[in-house]
């Protein structure tokens, strides 16, 4: 008997790790495509006489990829609509801390939020739209 809780335990505590850390293996893969994005934005911008067309556009685009990494990395605890999950609400965030305190929160975990969900230009994304969140 003890056996089967014990197996029954360490099944419920892998499927809770699984779901706050899901999402890596997407955004290794998205990571190519964000960087050739960026490399075809900056050829955009000094091809064209007025770069700030380029980058008025920008915005939309990063603000639905930032809600999609959000519910790829971050929702499983959060909840999808900022709210509804175990962790701390996030839907007035912004009006607590700076993108750049959101960033260092993403980037280098919490009290129990692991570092490192989300890297690069897809925590700088993240940290963005959060900070908009008020």
């Amino acid at each position: 008997m003890k056996k089967l809780l014990y197996g029954l335990l360490c099944f419920a505590f892998l499927g809770f790790l699984s779901a706050c850390g899901g999402g890596n293996d997407k955004a290794e893969q998205d990571t190519g495509t964000t960087e050739n994005n960026q490399a075809n934005d900056q050829a955009g911008d000094e091809g064209t006489a007025d770069g700030q067309a380029a980058d008025e556009t920008t915005p939309a685009a990063d603000t639905g990829e930032a809600e999609s990494k959000f519910q790829q990395s971050c929702s499983a605890c959060h909840g999808a609509d900022l709210v509804s999950g175990t962790a701390p609400d996030l839907n007035a965030i912004g009006s607590k801390y700076s993108k750049e305190e959101i960033l260092g929160i993403i980037e280098n975990g919490g009290a129990t939020m692991p570092a490192g969900l989300l890297k690069g230009a897809d925590a700088e994304a993240v940290a963005a739209w959060l900070a908009e969140k008020k």
